[in-house]
């Protein structure tokens, strides 16, 4: 937001000749003028104040004041020098200006300026700043408050975004009183926007002498996105690489709100809170879970654990927050370590989605009073408690709230804050926040950038993205790479798997460059380079493929090979999950997926543990080698490294890089001794995870678990150890009963004409956590799984890494 002042002294000798706001956003950072000519009619010296409120991200580049044609820059000076210097100055009846800035959020800038008689200033201060993407919609908000008629007044925005403009929208924000003075015009990639009032036009009435101009100016925009999730921009050795797919379903969230009801959030202030609360809770969708606690000098809980958002549930929840009346004190401490334990409960019960957000949502009108009273304590008490993937959001209503202790719990807890001002907007302004981050699509988003072309990358994670809203990273970008660079930006996230994003080489810059320079000679000046996600730059030494393409890749059930090796087998139309072993020695190739009419083999090589235990040598996978014939190539993985084939070409990543290689449209994405993706163009992708044990432990070593995702398109003629599942085949299950074990009961299994005795068991998905593991029910196929395999597990042994089964 960019409010703009100008105060000055209640005298109508002073008058204001111009009053210029001039914008021009160029792909979402806008560079912003503000200038004011002022001349003082009167004989003797007087007084005004410039102030302008810039957003705490805006960077001031300038600010100048021409007094009389003589210009004067702006300088720091420690702020009690600064005083006396401009006390002395005004005393002696002379031109000075303070510039000051506001210690609680450095939103304020202000010139202060002694004016002597007959004398001419004109005001000029230069800001840019980046416009966030918003419930959809970047908005460049102007509030105007001159103060008086000026003899010019003029706001000239002008848009330029090379990824297209979708929509420009300029609402008559200011009152009817203004209704058809704005011009907008709009080409695909640029508009202008221009308001200039007569002065007959400023005035409140025919007679008046007061200027009507008084609010906001507001240019709204979306940019054209079609299937593309980004844009990266670069210029002048940096980049800015914005990231904002919509495409996406929401996640279910967990939500719990924490409100404050103590005596000073009385009248108005809990009434508007109740108002906004109603329709939020009526927002809420079907999938999400929420509860609610309100607190004073006690906490209380609507219910005591998170429940579903169905109708009666909203309906009661609405009549509690009806029935509250505000008293007592402030307990911020307790109430915001209830709210964690509800959550942590609650996922430690297994209540929540493995894909869905938690987030908190506090409200407080004050500092604590009750309980723990210092506030570092409380922001250590909830940072040790709070489990990293719970966001904490913070509104804080009223004037005199202690903003910054809001904003700070926020902010070292993945959330957001914002200062609700107690009045008659308090209910739209919390319903506004609460729309912000109602709508999760992706949670612990990560971006991949390759380490030879960028450095200094301001941050590459993030902990969730919300729909309407905008990721931006910027950093260096090396700029003898930026005509021919070729490279893969990756974004990955827990719900998504994958998202993956690439770029073209810049010839697409170069002809619009020179097509907007022969129309305006200083374009190149004015604009920031651009590289658009839409095309595809491919390998990083390789040549430039065609179309850009995404994979989203979610983590619902798939079929798994890990440990010592356990094969879990999804059956989805069956909804069972059936288990196996295979104990096989060390050193031989089990084929794991053979389909020779698309190309496509994965085989897994056998190590054994350090030494028997219990008579038995466990063994694991220490090898995985994907053969993609159609494509010639070949990639294995070992514990140590990960190697890309192309015939004599090889390339290879260690397990301490995060990085990518891409070769024909084949992508091997590493995540630092974690996991490695495979995707091949958009038809399968496979996961492999790394378990790393304690190298000098007595008996376990490092091995391999393989993740496969339904969705892969085998043919029909696939096979393999799990490729022979792909076609699910037909499993029914029954005659429950208890086993040898009372803790694992026993079943039925008819399966390819056989009929089987399994055991009801728990084994481990480690795609979440890769130490302990999520625990997975499954049905136990003895013997090697025979019955439900077909013939015997030595069938699938096989010489190389990559070789086809031969008689499947």
């Amino acid at each position: 937001m960019y409010p703009v002042y100008l105060i000055y002294t209640p005298n109508f000798q002073i008058s204001i000749q111009s009053y210029r706001v001039h914008s021009t956003i160029t792909s979402r950072l806008a560079n912003t003028m503000i200038q004011s000519k002022v001349v003082n009619k009167a004989k003797h010296a007087q007084s005004l104040v410039f102030d302008v409120q810039i957003p705490k991200g805006a960077f001031i580049h300038n600010f100048t004041m021409n007094v009389n044609g003589i210009t004067f820059t702006s300088s720091i000076r420690e702020k009690s020098a600064a005083r006396q210097q401009y006390a002395q100055a005004r005393a002696r009846g002379k031109a000075a200006g303070i510039v000051r800035s506001s210690a609680l959020d450095m939103e304020n800038f202000k010139a202060e300026l002694n004016v002597p008689g007959g004398t001419k200033v004109q005001f000029e201060i230069h800001y840019q700043e980046v416009i966030q993407r918003k419930l959809g919609t970047y908005e460049h908000v102007i509030p105007l408050q001159p103060g008086r008629l000026a003899k010019q007044l003029e706001v000239d925005v002008r848009i330029i975004e090379p990824q297209g403009l979708r929509y420009v929208n300029v609402p008559n924000s200011l009152g009817d009183h203004f209704a058809g003075i704005t011009t907008l015009s709009k080409g695909e990639k640029k508009a202008h926007v221009s308001f200039k009032p007569t002065v007959a036009q400023q005035r409140k009435c025919p007679t008046c002498s007061a200027t009507a101009v008084d609010g906001n100016f507001v240019v709204a925009y979306d940019v054209r996105r079609e299937a593309k999730a980004g844009e990266l921009e670069i210029f002048n050795g940096y980049f800015i690489h914005y990231f904002a797919p919509d495409n996406l379903d929401p996640l279910p969230k967990n939500i719990l709100f924490v409100i404050d009801v103590s005596g000073s959030m009385w009248g108005l202030k809990m009434k508007q809170t109740v108002e906004a609360m109603k329709t939020i809770l009526g927002d809420l969708r079907p999938d999400d879970l929420f509860s609610i606690i309100d607190f004073n000098h006690n906490v209380r809980n609507w219910r005591d654990d998170l429940v579903a958002a169905t109708p009666s549930q909203m309906e009661d929840a609405k009549k509690y927050i009806q029935g509250i009346h505000p008293n007592g004190g402030t307990n911020i401490n307790e109430a915001l370590l209830r709210a964690i334990f509800i959550l942590k409960e609650a996922s430690r019960l297994g209540m929540l989605d493995p894909n869905s957000v938690s987030m908190i949502i506090l409200v407080s009108d004050g500092d604590p009073t009750v309980g723990e009273l210092k506030l570092t304590t409380i922001q250590k008490n909830v940072k040790q408690n709070i489990p990293d993937d719970v966001s904490l959001f913070s509104l804080g209503i009223g004037f005199d709230v202690d903003y910054d202790f809001l904003e700070r719990l926020a902010h070292e807890n993945h959330g957001t804050a914002q200062r609700i001002f107690g009045n008659q907007e308090t209910s739209s302004q919390m319903k506004k926040f609460y729309n912000k981050v109602s709508t999760p699509l992706l949670k612990n988003v990560e971006f991949n950038y390759p380490r030879e072309s960028v450095s200094d990358v301001t941050q590459n994670s993030f902990h969730n993205y919300f729909g309407g809203s905008e990721i931006v990273v910027a950093g260096k970008v090396d700029s003898s790479n930026v005509q021919h660079l070729q490279s893969v930006i990756t974004a990955t996230a827990a719900n998504a798997g994958l998202v993956l994003e690439t770029l073209e080489d810049v010839e697409g810059l170069d002809d619009f460059l020179k097509k907007e320079e022969h129309a305006d000679p200083k374009f190149t000046e004015k604009l920031w380079a651009y590289l658009t996600i839409n095309q595809l730059l491919a390998e990083r030494w390789g040549e430039i493929r065609d179309h850009a393409f995404y994979l989203l890749f979610p983590t619902y059930f798939c079929i798994l090979v890990d440990n010592d090796p356990h094969f879990i087998i999804h059956l989805e139309k069956s909804q069972e999950n059936i288990c196996f072993n295979i104990d096989s020695e060390p050193g031989k190739i089990l084929n794991l997926i053979s389909d020779p009419d698309s190309g496509v083999a994965v085989n897994g090589q056998v190590i054994g543990a350090k030494r028997h235990e219990n008579k038995k040598l466990s063994t694991y996978f220490g090898k995985i080698g994907f053969y993609f014939k159609n494509k010639g190539l070949k990639v294995e993985i070992s514990t140590e490294t990960i190697t890309l084939k192309d015939g004599s070409y090889s390339t290879s990543l260690s397990w301490s890089d995060t990085g990518s290689i891409i070769r024909k449209r084949l992508l091997v994405s590493v995540k630092k001794d974690r996991k490695v993706t495979i995707t091949m163009d958009t038809e399968m992708s496979f996961l492999v995870l790394l378990h790393r044990v304690w190298k000098k432990h007595p008996v376990n070593v490092d091995f391999l678990g393989i993740y496969l995702p339904p969705t892969n398109q085998f043919s029909s003629s696939v096979h393999g150890l799990i490729g022979q599942f792909m076609p699910e085949p037909e499993v029914r299950i029954y005659n429950e009963r208890p086993g040898q074990e009372p803790e694992k009961p026993e079943a039925t299994m008819e399966v390819k004409g056989h009929k089987l005795t399994v055991t009801s068991g728990m084994q481990k998905d480690y795609r979440g956590d890769r130490v302990f593991g999520t625990k997975v029910h499954c049905w136990f196929v003895h013997n090697s799984g025979k019955g439900f395999v077909d013939g015997h597990y030595k069938d699938y042994l096989v010489p190389h890494l990559y070789s086809f089964l031969k008689n499947p």
